[in-house]
């Protein structure tokens, strides 16, 4: 395996910087001796002063709480070599780039920096990678995988908008093979922005669902914004596609080249599972949640591995990372290998641990990151399966609690959503429902709406088939309270996070993880 080390930026002079950027330099004449400062070399780029190193160049962004302009010193004190600035900053002993904004002045050097690696002559190979679910994770397997083949570049976290993505593009060096470009939009035209940054050689599409709703207000305006990504390919690029997904597959007419497909050949008039380049069958899970299945790659012998992920939804975003790494030359026996490696992901994404609080242990499967109704299905349903293998008997499973925050941006249709989720609890045959509320009166009509729809679902059932216990929770010290009472009375429970970040509980996840006793496999 190649060692998976992360290269720096092509180096620049402050001159090519401001050059690229748009910007005049204004420098110190004593910066390394030069009237002009323009021979200092910039070789990694910060928005962040606890990331600023020798040779760093701080990028001043204001936003709505902190303005960078405000951290000139701090950065300069760190070791900085320069500024990026949308006006000059007095009293600074730092060479500073003024440009009319320093978040498109950062896409500008970025798209530069990957400009300067497509000069050399050694192969580089962009992907990138949208949907309204699982990019991240996808992500993280696909790094992984090209590891193997490669030095490679990938986002870190959820680095998917107008300065993460510029971010990430500014780590590729003259030994970079790959880089990883997670994108994702919030309004039509997003993803056309970030590929005009970075072009793509290969386009992985993973789903259309109904993030972002409110704002976008309709699923085909969400498919329009993601199809962006396969428009944003380079002449004669690879389109990798989600055929269970009928909007990603009717993106095929868009590819300006060749087209992978990925899935389960599971939707009627799309493409067929034995046409599939990368497909999966045979699919269940083990007593932790963890994938096994057959994976078959097209013309090849099927091969029989299991994920490292807990998740059956995860299988699907396993495929669409293995279809690119195979694509690109890695045998489909070590992408089997190097999946079942992969337990640990991005942080608060299914990330399991065992938990203790004052008396109480349970299972935490921690997927706090953030929500929307796709999502916390999926979510849902791993907890439903958690524990469940064939040789369980049902009066051994673990008591299964499901601690839900709100789901942001989903516009007119927000409570009936909510609603639904409540409900699709009780159908799982969950045990406990947590809705947890918050601050403003969103959160807490969201929590509301979740129990209302679990309650009638429950009150529904004539013979009583749901037992789902229903609780709201005010906030997060509230919910914190009921598992512990809940786990207190149920050893071995098991308890899912799921909510957008506003509603807290990545803290909560954050807070017992303090007292956490170690990863669950």
């Amino acid at each position: 395996m190649v060692e998976a080390k992360r290269p720096g930026m092509m180096p620049m002079s402050l001159g090519e910087v401001a050059q690229a950027t748009g910007g005049h330099l204004l420098a110190e004449p004593e910066a390394s001796g030069s009237a002009s400062g323009s021979s200092l070399q910039v070789t990694s780029v910060a928005t962040d002063t606890g990331q600023v190193q020798a040779g760093t160049l701080f990028v001043a962004i204001a936003g709505e709480r902190v303005d960078g302009h405000d951290f000139l010193t701090v950065a300069a004190e760190a070791g900085a070599c320069a500024a990026l600035v949308a006006h000059p900053v007095e009293g600074v002993s730092l060479p500073q780039i003024v440009v009319d904004d320093t978040v498109a002045a950062l896409g500008r050097l970025a798209a530069h920096n990957l400009e300067r690696r497509r000069e050399l002559s050694t192969p580089f190979t962009v992907i990138g990678i949208t949907g309204s679910v699982g990019k991240t994770t996808t992500k993280d397997l696909l790094a992984a995988l090209l590891r193997e083949l490669g030095p490679t570049v990938a986002p870190v976290g959820s680095f998917n908008n107008e300065i993460g993505l510029p971010l990430t593009a500014l780590g590729v060096g003259e030994s970079t093979r790959y880089l990883i470009a997670e994108m994702g939009a919030s309004r039509v035209g997003d993803i056309a922005y970030l590929t005009s940054i970075v072009p793509l050689d290969i386009a992985i599409e993973l789903k259309v669902g109904v993030a972002h709703l409110g704002v976008f207000g309709s699923v085909e305006r969400i498919a329009q914004a993601k199809s962006e990504l396969v428009q944003g390919l380079r002449p004669q690029g690879v389109s990798v596609l989600n055929a269970d997904d009928e909007r990603v597959a009717a993106m095929a007419k868009l590819a300006p080249g060749r087209v992978l497909w990925f899935g389960l050949g599971q939707v009627q008039g799309a493409v067929k599972q034995d046409e599939l380049d990368m497909g999966a069958a045979n699919i269940c899970t083990d007593s932790l949640d963890h994938p096994h299945f057959t994976l078959q790659a097209r013309g090849e012998q099927p091969l029989e591995m299991e994920l490292g992920l807990s998740g059956i939804h995860n299988v699907i975003n396993a495929l669409a990372a293995a279809s690119v790494a195979h694509e690109l030359g890695l045998p489909t026996e070590r992408i089997g290998q190097v999946l079942a490696q992969q337990g640990h992901i991005s942080p608060h994404r299914m990330a399991l641990s065992q938990v203790e609080r004052e008396g109480s242990s349970f299972t935490l499967i921690d997927d706090s990151f953030n929500a929307n109704p796709d999502s916390m299905r999926a979510g849902l349903h791993a907890l439903s399966t958690w524990g469940a293998d064939e040789q369980t008997q049902p009066a051994s499973k673990p008591y299964r609690i499901a601690v839900l925050g709100g789901m942001l941006e989903l516009g007119e249709q927000t409570l009936d959503m909510h609603r639904t989720i409540g409900e699709y609890c009780a159908r799982l045959g969950l045990d406990a429902l947590i809705a947890v509320g918050g601050s403003g009166n969103d959160l807490s009509a969201m929590a509301g709406a979740m129990v209302e729809g679990a309650s009638a679902y429950s009150a529904e059932q004539e013979q009583a088939q749901s037992t789902l216990v229903v609780y709201k929770a005010v906030d997060t010290q509230e919910a914190d309270q009921i598992v512990i009472e809940l786990t207190g009375q149920h050893p071995g429970s098991v308890v899912l996070l799921k909510g957008s970040h506003s509603s807290g509980l990545s803290d909560l996840a954050e807070r017992w993880q303090g007292e956490r006793l170690g990863v669950a496999r």
